[in-house]
């Protein structure tokens, strides 16, 4: 089993006492807690985080419309809260697990922020440094990796302190390590146990546990916005976790994966570009400020970073 290392310092964000009125900009942690379903007072235990994880996939979409709909995503802190949790809005990774970091410390847990890099299902390459943002939140010297902005990932915080397999509901995980490298990948599920064929693992993304600030990944923000080798530059998406499957929007159509008894149901609808405003607010309670440009365009071939 890989063997843990030294603990690494918090994410540094401004703390805000509980007991008063909360000024402008900063957070309402109430508010932000009845945004994913949550009420409080919530300790900082690992019970604690693993419901407020899933909870918050449960409720903010993630979502890259700020960039079809003619915005500019922000990073700045006050402006997620007001985006996410006032607008009742989703976001890519750098905003959801950028607020979310942001609520996990006002809780009162030991958080570090994390870059990753993802791999490209196209190319079998990674993308380049602070790629993706991930979060490590350490409780009584075991450390968790929580990512509520990936799309289709890992509903409970996955333990760093294994390599065993850890399932859930919605597939097995796992944790590698390679030098100084962690590797998140996930057990192709028609195989492995199911089966008498060896096990399968595909990676998902890789990191380090360098501590990061938010503002490193400002460069990167912006690359996924105006890039033609960025996802979220060439498709307009939006997608939910469900009790039990996902609904996801893209282009012009609608996704919904049913998870049912062991085996998967998948309905795919084809939507017209007058349909979308009123089918993005019924289904995912999001009401942009302006018109929406629906995009499902061919996304160029970065360069290879390995």
């Amino acid at each position: 089993m890989w063997q843990p290392g030294s603990l690494t310092k918090p994410f540094n964000v401004p703390n805000v006492s509980r007991n008063k009125k909360l000024p402008v900009g900063r957070m309402d942690v109430e508010k932000y807690l009845k945004r994913i379903g949550c009420t409080g007072p919530l300790m900082p235990t690992l019970e604690s985080l693993r419901h407020i994880h899933r909870r918050h996939l449960l409720s903010v979409p993630f979502e890259n419309l700020t960039v079809h709909s003619g915005g500019q995503v922000r990073l700045e802190l006050p402006h997620l809260y007001e985006k996410i949790v006032l607008q009742h809005r989703g976001g890519f990774c750098f905003e959801n697990n950028g607020i979310f970091s942001w609520l996990l410390d006002q809780l009162g847990f030991r958080v570090t922020l994390l870059s990753a890099q993802v791999k490209n299902t196209f190319t079998q390459l990674y993308g380049p440094p602070f790629d993706h943002l991930v979060i490590m939140v350490t409780l009584g010297g075991e450390r968790w990796l929580c990512d509520v902005g990936f799309g289709s990932g890992f509903e409970l915080p996955i333990s760093l302190e294994t390599e065993e397999p850890q399932t859930e509901e919605n597939g097995t995980f796992r944790i590698r390590c390679e030098g100084g490298t962690m590797f998140l990948e996930t057990r192709d599920e028609d195989q492995g146990e199911r089966t008498s064929t060896p096990e399968h693992w595909t990676q998902k993304y890789k990191f380090t546990l360098q501590p990061r600030q938010l503002e490193d990944f400002m460069a990167m923000c912006t690359y996924h916005q105006t890039s033609p080798s960025s996802i979220f530059y060439c498709k307009s998406l939006c997608s939910l976790l469900l009790p039990h499957g996902r609904v996801t929007y893209l282009g012009h159509k609608l996704t919904t994966t049913s998870l049912a008894g062991g085996s998967t149901t998948k309905t795919v609808r084809e939507l017209s570009d007058e349909e979308i405003p009123d089918l993005l607010k019924e289904i995912f309670g999001i009401e942009l400020p302006g018109p929406i440009h629906p995009k499902d365009e061919n996304i160029m071939l970065p360069p290879p970073i390995y």
